[in-house]
């Protein structure tokens, strides 16, 4: 047994299927984490075959080696400077051309390569025919025909990989025009004459020096032969100037690899051209109607929100008695004491708080995954380019909006994709209006509360697109007052629509479902603990015991009960947590919240999942909790004033996100200075809405 591991980089532009490439290899480990030093998400999968470890290390989507997008950067940066034998580049078949782009820069590096052409079966559904032979011959390079949704050609292409990184590596077929072979030709030859030392081919170094790469000229400013070098590089560039008319090497470049692609699909593509509309045509003649359009998209997030709700609510019950029967049995088996409290009405009870919503949670999950696996959200972006620009927002803005429902960590992420500055901080002000999943289970527990469960998922779908709307108002706003900058031209990706493939949609609800438990586990809990020691903290043994004795002379269990409740009221107003919130009440008090509400919003800046675990401890405090209280949701319902509900979701869908995203947003911005206009922002926004929600609805109801 050699046991020798191949190492496996996996490039390709977006949307070619190289997830589910890699969710089809059966046996398969998977382990996600991010690349050193920055917050793309890094995909590796190990297996073993033939007594080879195959590591495959996804990196992100790209169109081209450029530095336009971070994902770009990470993905040329390891290329360059990370160990890998083998690049595996996934193609789509239906979109060669466009594809090859990218592979004509694979092949630059001079690498042992394969390459899959993904998506087979859906290129052989619209009549296009490849000789992936005659491709192979051309490019140099072993062409396999894939589809990971019909599970073909994904071993022939692992065995490929073994017998890839056994044989010797071929001369690269990537052939340039020949002014430029003319050039690289002479720069070779004088690292040859000086048997010039690098760990790569001279062909390729000549490449990265033609197409001005910094790094490169960086590493030969320091180096002896730079002196001989430069006025060969003048001369080239001259001589491409002459040839091309322009003194722009990346148009050059551009043009050389459009050719090639161009060339490589024309020998090896045969298309019966139809006249008739395709499926995908005619999906989008009503999907991104100029009319209905939107109302479907309102419509279908309506259902989804609908579901999320209705859906969501059944296994609640369950959970929710699980965990009350879990803080009855604590304490039974603990005895009365500080530490049975601390587990069942701190720890267990915070927790159970949050675990209560996870399948909300997974349900809006599941449905974003849905539209975006089947290719519609990308529609929807082009769709509301127009209707965005009216607020200043750009259409591809709508990308990070939309993923900031689901959790705005990524959201934040997803900004990059802007190329203006000022667009991209736009954005990113405005992503925290979207409601977050962590919010839902605040949304859903005042909803619970305070309206029928018939019209629940019609008030949560309002409470979202409020939100939304409200947004969009606000960029319009900073739009004029703070980023003035000219409107850009809107160009994407438009995906084929495609079956959704429920082992992608399983591994992004799986993966966010951990994420949320995740956090349940670690600092909600933490969060929990020190709130139950803050609202039990400090003790007063005077007026306990004064207390006691006036409960032990009552005369009926009634004037008991309420001593009881008075005494647990006295400590809690008097704890280190009633103390906080007494001090920021003023602040609170013209919305309608009280101290209880106050501190519940203060604990939500480190997690919106904390905000319902905080109201379940604090209002679960100084009652008797036996088999009349219903749980959190009567609790909240006797507690809170119909109006301060109203107010307090207000709040709750504007002001600053979890600790968490908003660490991301201020690297993702570019400094804290940011953070802390964002915070002034949203608190300042939060407020004023608070207050006229609080104010009209108390004069409506």
């Amino acid at each position: 047994m050699n046991n020798k591991t191949i190492k496996v980089a996996l490039v390709g532009q977006p949307n070619v299927g190289k997830s589910m490439l890699i969710n089809s290899i059966s046996n398969a480990r998977l382990k996600v984490g991010n690349f050193s030093g920055v917050t793309v998400a890094k995909e590796e999968v190990f297996l073993t075959y033939k007594d080879y470890k195959i590591e495959i290390t996804d990196l992100p989507g790209a169109y081209s080696l450029n530095e336009y997008t971070l994902e770009e950067k990470v993905t040329k940066e390891f290329l360059d400077n990370s160990p890998y034998d083998i690049i595996l580049n996934v193609l789509d078949s239906t979109n060669l051309e466009r594809n090859l782009y990218l592979t004509s820069e694979l092949l630059a590096l001079d690498k042992k390569m394969i390459i899959a052409l993904n998506m087979i079966d859906e290129a052989q559904k619209e009549d296009i025919q490849i000789d992936e032979k005659q491709l192979s011959k051309i490019l140099g390079k072993p062409c396999f025909k894939t589809s990971a949704a019909k599970n073909i050609g994904i071993n022939e292409v692992i065995e490929a990989i073994v017998t890839k990184f056994e044989d010797k590596k071929l001369p690269t077929k990537l052939i340039f025009s020949d002014v430029i072979e003319e050039e690289i030709e002479n720069i070779s030859k004088l690292f040859k004459e000086t048997g010039f030392k690098t760990h790569c081919t001279y062909r390729e170094l000549a490449l990265k020096l033609l197409k001005e790469d910094k790094q490169t000229y960086k590493v030969f400013h320091d180096e002896p032969i730079w002196v001989k070098l430069q006025p060969i590089l003048n001369n080239a560039f001259e001589h491409l100037n002459i040839h091309y008319n322009t003194k722009n090497v990346e148009d050059i470049f551009n043009d050389e690899k459009f050719a090639f692609a161009k060339g490589a699909v024309t020998e090896t593509v045969k298309q019966k051209v139809s006249v008739q509309k395709t499926l995908t045509e005619k999906i989008d003649g009503l999907l991104i109607h100029k009319i209905f359009g939107i109302p479907i998209f309102l419509f279908l997030m309506w259902g989804l929100f609908q579901l999320t709700f209705v859906l969501g609510n059944i296994p609640m019950d369950m959970i929710d008695s699980f965990f009350a029967s879990l803080i009855d049995s604590t304490k039974e088996i603990l005895g009365d004491n500080e530490f049975a409290s601390i587990v069942a009405d701190g720890a267990i009870a915070g927790v159970g708080a949050v675990i209560l919503f996870l399948p909300n949670i997974v349900i809006l999950f599941f449905g974003i995954a849905l539209l975006e696996t089947t290719g519609y959200m990308s529609r929807v972006a082009f769709l509301l380019d127009g209707f965005f620009h009216k607020f200043g927002l750009h259409g591809k803005s709508f990308i990070p909006l939309v993923t900031g429902f689901g959790c705005s960590v990524p959201a934040y992420m997803a900004a990059r994709t802007l190329k203006n500055e000022k667009d991209r901080l736009l954005t990113l002000f405005i992503i925290g209006f979207m409601s977050c999943g962590a919010r839902l289970p605040i949304y859903v527990l005042f909803t619970g509360a305070f309206f029928s469960a018939e019209n629940a998922g019609n008030v949560i779908f309002i409470i979202y697109i409020s939100g939304a709307l409200l947004g969009l108002v606000a960029a319009k706003v900073l739009k004029i007052v703070v980023f003035k900058s000219e409107d850009e031209p809107f160009v994407m990706e438009m995906p084929k629509y495609r079956m959704p493939s429920f082992k992608l949609i399983r591994h992004t609800v799986s993966n966010q479902a951990y994420m949320y438990l995740k956090k349940a586990g670690t600092y909600i809990l933490a969060a929990s603990i020190l709130i139950w020691f803050a609202s039990n903290y400090p003790k007063y043994p005077l007026i306990e015991e004064q207390y006691s004795v006036k409960i032990e002379q009552a005369m009926s269990e009634e004037e008991q009960s309420y001593l009881s409740g008075k005494l647990a009221l006295y400590n809690l107003e008097n704890s280190y947590l009633g103390k906080i919130g007494k001090f920021s009440e003023p602040f609170f008090a013209p919305l309608g919240f009280d101290w209880k509400m106050s501190i519940a919003l203060e604990t939500g800046l480190a997690a919106k999942e904390i905000v319902v675990s905080t109201l379940g401890i604090l209002y679960g405090l100084g009652e008797d909790n036996d088999e009349n209280s219903k749980g959190l949701l009567e609790k909240i319902k006797n507690n809170i004033p119909f109006a301060s509900a109203i107010s307090f979701i207000v709040f709750v869908m504007i002001y600053l996100p979890c600790l968490a995203a908003s660490m991301v947003f201020a690297k993702e911005a570019g400094g804290w200075k940011y953070l802390v206009y964002l915070f002034v922002f949203t608190t300042a926004t939060a407020w004023i809405f608070s207050f006229i929600a609080y104010n009209i609805t108390r004069l409506i109801v």
